[in-house]
């Protein structure tokens, strides 16, 4: 066992790197640690991180859960770039939408990879984008309308364009053939969907698709429109996908907060229209393995991480999963988290940062699961097992 962990079972950011301790049966999750390194300011240690990554690359297109600080470029109010935000970030706020590191964050960690940059970033550029770019936009969905409420965003298909953005430099610094089998190497992590609910499908006043579709028929607009996306990622060059699933939306702070539930209790019924989403994301996952040979595909499977933390928090280290560390109102969940606000203390006990994020140790749960997961976690396969194909 290494020499930062003790005897319990644990997830620990420790030199640099995530490791896991096991005690017993399965796997328990009760604690980050920082290591006195990160403290101090060294990071995930880019260039030692280089020497060990498993991949050459990791590319990460989504939302909030793993933006890493897109829309501080952008007109948008969905900013996270202010305090209390990033309170436990080396460096302080970054526009990540925690209290600390994102699940990408951690999971190239795990891969050896040093955090990917922002595109948005006037800073990454040339050698800095060799180890990847995160291209993450908060409010962003699938659909292009979803989030428009909160202003500019990269929604998926700007994201795809501004990969594209990034190829065009990378031929010019590596040449046809040699960026040909980096991009065949590399991970592509995708998170999307969440906003197409709780900021589109699930906000009728403001958008009419709950009126025009079943959840079913969503579900079906939602996964054509991203298979068209995937396939154009593929197209471009990139082999590895992650398809991370969305989680368990009506147990986030604001929705026990908007009283359409029992004190202690999920919105059930937005629980259930997830279902069609999860599953047919699972299936299209099959689907792109059959018709894509030479090419990986890998779904994530978050609501089954996160729901077993909400069904049995204890053993994860976690004693609150109903209400946000930083916010305000029922749940503090009703307004969620605003400068200079004062967050709980006790942050790793807390399943939930703010009305709609999990924090920094719940984001590890779903790292550790994505990366080393059996296939009820990380179907087919799993991000270390796509590692070394």
């Amino acid at each position: 066992m290494h020499a930062c962990m003790g005897g319990k079972k644990m997830v620990a950011i420790c030199n640099d790197r995530l490791w896991l301790a096991n005690y017993t049966i399965g796997m328990v999750f009760t604690m980050i640690l920082i290591s006195s390194s990160m403290v101090a300011g060294m990071g995930f240690g880019e260039s030692a991180a280089a020497a060990a990554a498993q991949v050459p690359a990791m590319f990460a297109f989504g939302d909030s859960l793993i933006d890493a600080g897109n829309n501080n470029f952008i007109s948008s109010i969905a900013k996270a770039n202010y305090y209390p935000y990033g309170i436990d970030f080396r460096g302080g706020p970054s526009g990540r939408f925690t209290n600390g590191r994102t699940f990408v964050d951690m999971l190239g960690n795990l891969l050896g990879l040093p955090y990917a940059p922002a595109f948005a970033d006037p800073n990454t550029k040339g050698n800095r984008m060799l180890r990847g770019v995160n291209y993450a936009s908060a409010a962003a969905g699938i659909l292009d309308e979803t989030g428009r409420h909160y202003g500019d965003r990269y929604t998926l298909s700007r994201q795809v364009l501004n990969f594209e953005t990034t190829l065009n430099q990378l031929r010019t610094m590596m040449g046809g053939t040699n960026l040909t089998q980096y991009l065949a190497k590399s991970i592509a992590v995708l998170v999307f969907g969440s906003n197409d609910y709780i900021n589109n499908y699930l906000m009728p006043s403001l958008y009419s698709s709950s009126y025009t579709y079943t959840p079913p028929a969503f579900a079906n607009l939602l996964l054509n429109r991203y298979a068209t996306q995937i396939l154009a990622l593929h197209s471009l060059g990139l082999r590895k996908f992650v398809l991370v699933g969305i989680g368990p939306l009506g147990c986030i702070p604001n929705q026990r907060a908007s009283g359409k539930a029992q004190p202690g209790r999920c919105v059930d019924n937005v629980n259930q229209i997830l279902g069609s989403f999860n599953q047919g994301l699972r299936s299209l996952v099959t689907q792109l393995n059959n018709n894509h040979p030479g090419a990986i595909f890998v779904y994530g499977n978050a609501y089954g991480a996160f729901g077993d933390i909400l069904n049995n928090p204890a053993p994860y280290g976690f004693s609150v999963i109903d209400r946000a560390c930083c916010g305000i109102g029922r749940n503090q969940g009703q307004i969620t988290c605003l400068p200079f606000a004062v967050p709980c203390s006790n942050r790793n006990q807390y399943m939930f940062w703010d009305a709609f994020h999990p924090t920094e140790a719940a984001n590890a749960v779903l790292a550790w699961r994505a990366f080393n997961g059996p296939p009820s976690d990380s179907y087919p396969i799993n991000v270390q097992q796509m590692a070394l194909i």
